[in-house]
């Protein structure tokens, strides 16, 4: 697989996560405690970078203000050379007391947490207590790290429960800074009626920080009849497919098959919308030596949409190849960081996309929540009674396109399927992915321009998050999330039970966690008949925690997740909103506050 030359989709390299020391500037208290509050800056960036991961693998980079900070004087000096330094995330350290209002971060778009050394030699925890006091005071919601054990006075490790709210923290702050400044690229229009195709640009600038750019689908057009796009990439790539890409049965009647050679042209269009999406994405260095140096540019998209259906698919193949593929960690360049690509130009599920990737760092599983099959009517249908994690019932996930092939749970870690950080894929799990894949060609009635779809069927056992962000008129964006597995039914039963849909796309069937007593967890259905869209995006791992930490950063409340009350961790202003209803408290503060950027 050739390795060829593409722009650096983060333009100006990746935020970076600034610590700032402080200190009390009493001179013999500052004497006292200034090598251990240096060495507790260290040993927090430590397990930062040890543990958080830039979106290519690369450890996340961490900058120790270069002196402790005892007052306004250094407290600037620190604002500017992390400004300079292009940090977008903040974490103070104090390992006695400080003067709070003097030695504060006061950029409010910066998000910030606080961790106190809880000795009770020095009041670290004090220090912590005043400064968050503050910062609620000033209208800066911070996040207080606050260790549930005393240590010794010498100590210079972090505990284990500082450590998680740490990287908890430093996860979802990278997630948002690396929203920052980025542009979601909007390919053609509303889909089908579908409202969540719809950009709403006040969301992206307000709450994500985030710009929009459009493009019309002749733009797509344009670039296959003029041949804008790499023509040794597309060889490479047209091989690549014949090695790697399985041919399926054609679900169509024989009077209504397209002819072969007719198949064979729309695998080569196929392939050149993939390149010339992911070119105006990201841009291509290449196009500009071939003499088209305006769209060597690209829209610094860090996720686009493709409207699809049906002004383009009526009469053009089908997006799905050019979904799935750049969806995924591989394509025929090799292994790299799946790009996020919404079908129909579902831009919210493009956004849930992103969070779910930044905060993972695997390829996605975009779906439509299509049904819930209860124990009972599975039997009806299938003869067979749903038993183990099915016992309650499920929830059948499938569509036509952007399921990353890497949703197939081919990669392997400890003998089980799971979904891996691209950097940890090996040559031979992405060839699995692809030989679990059967490349069905599209049902006519469906896109009448032809094409293929991805087919296959998700490994069961894995853990999983299911998500989407809503727009709601009169309340603004708000996060739902499920945690749960996937299944894998019996042969026959997930063939009965398949056909009776598309049977040529990738279907996951899930399971979420039910929580007795949670009137939208009490049961399989009540998720299902709670969801508030037909889409979701589906991310391995149960990063529900993570979700929460990350919406309440960009001011987005939940109202809908099944993870536990210990595992949530917001600003510690929230707990002034009601400390009974962390649910309720977390839709007052968000409107208190408003969104991040606005």
């Amino acid at each position: 697989m050739a390795d060829l030359d593409f722009t650096h989709r983060y333009a100006g390299g990746f935020p970076k996560i600034g610590i700032r020391p402080v200190i009390d500037r009493r001179k013999q208290v500052k004497a006292a405690l200034k090598g251990m509050t240096m060495a507790l800056a260290h040993e927090a960036a430590a397990v930062i970078s040890s543990s958080v991961r830039n979106p290519d693998g690369s450890p996340a980079e961490v900058i120790v203000f270069d002196t402790c900070i005892s007052g306004l004087p250094e407290a600037a000096r620190c604002s500017e050379q992390f400004r300079k330094a292009g940090v977008g995330v903040i974490v103070t350290v104090a390992s006695g007391w400080c003067y709070p209002l003097e030695t504060m971060e006061t950029d409010p778009s910066l998000p910030h947490a606080v961790w106190g050394f809880n000795g009770t030699g020095r009041p670290g925890a004090v220090y912590l207590a005043a400064l968050h006091a503050a910062h609620n005071q000033k209208g800066l919601p911070v996040f207080k790290i606050y260790g549930r054990h005393i240590q010794d006075s010498g100590e210079r490790s972090l505990p284990e429960d500082v450590q998680d709210k740490l990287t908890r923290f430093a996860r979802a702050g990278l997630a948002a800074a690396l929203l920052r400044g980025k542009s979601y690229l909007s390919i053609g229009s509303v889909s089908m009626g579908i409202a969540g195709c719809v950009v709403n640009e006040d969301f992206y600038r307000h709450y994500l920080g985030m710009t929009n750019a459009y493009v019309d689908m002749t733009e797509v057009t344009r670039r296959l009849d003029a041949g804008i796009y790499d023509p040794e990439e597309f060889k490479i790539a047209m091989d690549w497919v014949s090695r790697f890409c399985r041919e399926g049965p054609d679900p169509n009647a024989e009077e209504e098959r397209i002819p072969a050679d007719r198949k064979r042209a729309n695998w080569a269009t196929s392939v050149q919308m993939a390149m010339i999406v992911r070119d105006l994405m990201t841009g291509n260095p290449r196009l500009a030596q071939l003499g088209f140096e305006e769209e060597a540019y690209g829209y610094n998209a860090i996720a686009s949409g493709f409207q699809g259906q049906r002004e383009w698919t009526d009469h053009n193949p089908s997006a799905d190849v050019l979904e799935a593929v750049l969806c995924s960690s591989f394509d025929w360049n090799g292994i790299r960081e799946p790009y996020t690509v919404a079908t129909e130009n579902d831009n919210l599920n493009a956004v849930t996309m992103l969070f779910n990737h930044y905060l993972s760092h695997t390829a996605q599983i975009f779906a439509d929540v299509r049904a819930y099959w209860s124990p009972e009517t599975v039997r009806r249908v299938t003869g067979w009674t749903p038993e183990g994690p099915a016992a309650g019932g499920f929830i059948h996930l499938i569509n036509s396109g952007p399921a990353a092939l890497d949703g197939t749970g081919e990669q392997r870690r400890e003998g089980q399927p799971v979904m891996k950080p691209h950097w940890e894929i090996s040559g031979e799990e992405a060839e699995a992915c692809l030989a679990a894949t059967s490349w069905r060609p599209t049902y006519m009635d469906q896109f009448a321009g032809g094409g293929y779809s991805t087919d296959f069927t998700t490994r069961g056992g894995m853990p999983v998050t299911m998500s989407r962000i809503n727009l709601v008129d009169g309340l603004g964006p708000v996060l739902q999330l499920a945690e749960g597995y996937t299944l894998e039914l019996p042969e026959d039963v997930h063939d009965a039970l398949d056909l009776r849909t598309t049977p040529t796309w990738p279907t996951t069937w899930f399971v979420p966690n039910t929580v007795p007593g949670d009137p939208v967890f009490e049961d399989v259905y009540a998720v299902m008949e709670a969801w508030g869209s037909n889409h979701c995006a589906v991310s391995y791992g149960h990063i529900g925690a993570d979700l929460i930490t990350l919406a309440s950063i960009l001011r987005i409340p939940v109202n809908m997740h099944n993870v536990g009350r210990s595992r949530l961790f917001r600003p510690s202003a929230w707990s002034a909103f009601g400390t009974k209803d962390p649910e309720g408290a977390d839709f007052r503060a968000c409107a208190a506050y408003g969104p991040l950027y606005s």
